[in-house]
């Protein structure tokens, strides 16, 4: 079956490329502004014959990276436990030309493909890892052209266009002046908390001047600035005991239950105006039994936005319910000793603003012009928030085709157009990396 969806689907992306409109399309009056020289840039680079061959080698080996997308998502991938896919992924990128291949301390795939002169270094990244648990059924099945699989688009689609990008610059045999790091990233989902981008932006580390990250849906969609968050895990402890006998003791899930309630109520105050902010209660536990009170209670808290002071504003009143929920429980005990609670942060993402006028967001923008598509600029909580809240320069942008219902079991992912996505990133990545003649 897949052989033959395959097949449908090399045939159909042949026709596609022979008949997609190489004029810039119509630039909307509310769209961005790309600067005159950067859509320029790109219509000279795009003319070149070694990116033309570029270009059509990754028409020509999508067979394979359909096969290859199969592959990874049946590797498991979770949070932490990236291992195998990683191993998987280092293999392939030597397979695929690179020397230099490394698994770093964190887990990172970092493949270096030197540049001529190498005084710049852009990072080329995907994340390797999925939302899912180990133990989730990860095989993949094809309904009609529709690719079922947890994981599937988002990100080992994203992977595969890390490699597709990387064979077509090794098979038209093109240079660059600045080195490329060809990297599959662990750490981007969950309590991740962006580990893996941290690692290879902290300090000390080898400079990276600009990072184009993929990971994202359809193809007209960049990502220039960070949503940030605040994580906490939530913990109340008291004694417990039997439910009749111990009855007038302070109860854990009770105090948790008034702080939700408390914070549910106050923090809309922050979210209801302004610019797009918000919270969530994701995961609730504790307890042993119905007739038994609970010796722990705890709950994982998620705040968002891309404006930090709402951030803050938010976690403050979290912080603020917590304690008068502990308070309160602790006020109305008849017996017993007081509850304590623990909030402990798990996860920091920093809020980020980018630039337009940053020459990768350009790049990108007048790359996806290229192809006929008018760009979409969006703010998102991607592994480009690291850079970008240092002041370098990064985008994330899309795996190509089209997908639904990610970080859910039945995530799909469809190989529509999926050769455009790869080849506006191809572009895009040439043009901030600058191809030596």
């Amino acid at each position: 079956m897949l052989k033959n969806l395959t097949g449908n689907i090399v045939a159909g992306t042949l026709f596609l490329w022979a008949v997609l409109p190489a004029t810039l399309a119509a630039a909307d009056s509310a769209a961005p502004v790309v600067q005159k020289k950067y859509t320029e840039e790109i219509r000279i680079l795009r003319a070149k014959p070694q990116v033309k061959t570029a270009l059509a080698r990754i028409v020509e080996l999508e067979a394979r990276h359909l096969e290859e997308l199969v592959e990874l998502t049946q590797i498991p991938a979770p949070p932490f436990k990236e291992e195998a896919r990683a191993k998987r992924f280092a293999d392939m990128l030597r397979q695929a030309g690179l020397a230099d291949v490394k698994i770093d301390e964190v887990g990172n795939v970092v493949g270096r493909r030197p540049g001529r002169s190498g005084m710049r270094t852009i990072a080329y990244s995907a994340h390797i890892d999925t939302v899912f648990p180990e133990e989730t059924d990860v095989t993949v099945r094809v309904e009609g052209e529709k690719m079922y699989a947890p994981g599937i688009g988002d990100n080992t689609r994203g992977m595969i266009v890390v490699l597709a990008v990387l064979r077509a610059m090794q098979h038209a045999g093109i240079e660059t002046d600045a080195d490329v790091l060809f990297i599959g990233n662990v750490g981007e989902e969950g309590l991740g908390d962006l580990r893996g981008t941290k690692h290879l932006f902290r300090d000390g580390a080898n400079k990276i001047d600009t990072l184009l990250a993929v990971d994202g849906g359809r193809s007209d969609r960049i990502v220039y600035g960070g949503v940030g968050s605040h994580r906490y895990r939530v913990t109340f402890e008291g004694p417990g005991g039997h439910s009749w006998g111990a009855f007038g003791a302070a109860n854990p899930h009770h105090a948790l239950g008034r702080a939700i309630a408390l914070f549910d109520q106050r923090a809309p105050s922050v979210t209801s105006s302004g610019e797009k902010s918000s919270y969530n209660i994701g995961l609730i536990g504790g307890g042993t039994s119905i007739n038994s009170i609970p010796f722990e209670s705890w709950a994982e808290v998620d705040i968002r936005s891309g404006d930090q002071k709402k951030i803050d504003a938010i976690d403050a009143i979290l912080q603020a319910a917590v304690q008068q929920a502990l308070q309160e429980e602790n006020d109305g005990r008849t017996l017993g000793p007081a509850l304590t609670v623990d909030v402990k942060r798990v996860g920091t993402r920093p809020a980020a603003q980018g630039r337009v006028d940053w020459p990768i967001v350009q790049r990108s923008m007048a790359a996806t012009i290229a192809f006929g598509i008018q760009p979409k600029l969006a703010v998102s909580s991607t592994d480009a928030n690291i850079p970008i809240s240092r002041g370098i320069p990064a985008v994330t942008m899309s795996r190509g085709g089209v997908g639904g219902k990610a970080h859910s079991p039945g995530e799909w992912w469809q190989n529509q157009d999926g050769h455009v996505g790869i080849q506006i990133s191809l572009l895009t990545l040439l043009s901030e990396a600058g191809v030596v003649e």
